[in-house]
């Protein structure tokens, strides 16, 4: 088990759940579509969320954006360690910094602020950031360098990342980090793309960590709205079994014996369960093949056939349903569970 930290009231590591995190995509010098782009986060799940800070303008902005933000709040700093400070000094709840582009005596200086404060740091380590090309074992021994130069200002809280926008070279890098230190780690790939490659690469990377009992908090990095990252940063908490309060449909894959609409059917059952915080699972099975017997796991489900269907429930048929009451009846038994 990693150690603790605590951004805010956030506790991440120590065997706490998984956090999923994003970052904004406005000018943090705009306050009014920051704030609103961080409410839309923290809406879709997001744990909390990471600001630029790039220029004075930004850091009189987060001042204001700290004190109203309904999630913590992550500063992020890169060259100038004057903003870094600043940054502490508004409040940010807490820093994230690269050792690749700011010096040691700066960080020496940001880690004995930090302390001052209580705020935690994330050394977050990109492959891209380095004036050489780092391989997975240096880039996993430059966080711990940068976390034992920061232990020696004063601070031990901290988070440590090692990113890169190659999948295998950051599962390399997560797993020699693991070995190197018991601080908390955040995961993810870093220039991850588009969403059409960029999600399967990540969910790769981001699984097989998770599998491996790697990761504290996770970013799914994605060129498109961050509403999206944090979505899908979710889903892969699911798909692993990490996040259990929602409603797990699962499907047949349909072929030529399907008798009901399996796609149609188990979207809308999707959709319209989407507001259930309680682990269920429904399935939908498009003939008997595929019926009761192949989704023995779900709580109850339906097994299509040409004009009617069985509605089924831990295993047992309950009743047979014409096929346009089908997702009626799913529905209900849904809601009666839930309540």
């Amino acid at each position: 088990m990693t150690k603790h930290v605590y951004v805010k009231n956030l506790k991440i590591g120590g065997g706490a759940p998984v956090s999923v995190q994003s970052m904004t995509d406005t000018l943090t010098s705009d306050y009014d579509a920051t704030i609103a782009r961080i409410l839309e986060l923290a809406n879709a799940g997001c744990d909390l969320v990471r600001v630029s800070v790039p220029d004075t303008q930004s850091v009189a902005s987060l001042r204001k954006l700290v004190n109203n933000s309904p999630i913590p709040i992550v500063a992020d700093v890169h060259y100038d360690y004057k903003l870094a400070l600043a940054s502490l000094e508004a409040g940010v709840h807490k820093l994230r910094v690269n050792p690749s582009n700011i010096t040691k005596d700066a960080v020496k200086l940001i880690a004995t602020e930090a302390k001052s404060r209580n705020v935690p740091i994330r050394i977050g380590v990109n492959a891209g950031s380095s004036q050489e090309r780092l391989s997975p074992k240096a880039l996993a021994e430059l966080a711990v360098d940068t976390a034992k130069l920061m232990e020696d200002s004063g601070t031990d809280q901290l988070v440590l990342a090692v990113k890169s926008s190659n999948v295998r070279d950051t599962v390399e890098a997560y797993r020699e980090l693991s070995k190197l230190t018991d601080y908390p780690l955040h995961i993810g790939l870093t220039e991850a793309g588009t969403e059409n490659l960029g999600i399967t690469k990540s969910s790769i990377a981001i699984g097989s960590l998770l599998l491996d009992g790697i990761g504290d908090t996770l970013r799914v990095s994605l060129t498109a709205n961050p509403v999206r990252e944090v979505e899908e940063g979710r889903k892969i908490l699911r798909a692993i079994g990490l996040q259990k309060d929602f409603v797990e449909v699962i499907a047949c894959p349909t072929c030529a014996r399907t008798q009901i609409e399996v796609e149609k059917f188990a979207k809308q059952v999707e959709l319209a369960t989407a507001h259930i915080r309680k682990p269920l699972k429904i399935a939908v099975m498009g003939c008997s093949v595929n019926g009761i017997g192949e989704s023995k796991g779900a709580d109850f489900g339906v097994c299509g056939g040409k004009q009617h269907s069985l509605i089924f429930k831990n295993g047992e048929i309950i009743k047979t349903v014409d096929n346009d009451c089908v997702l009626q009846e799913l529905l209900k038994l849904a809601e009666v569970d839930y309540e």
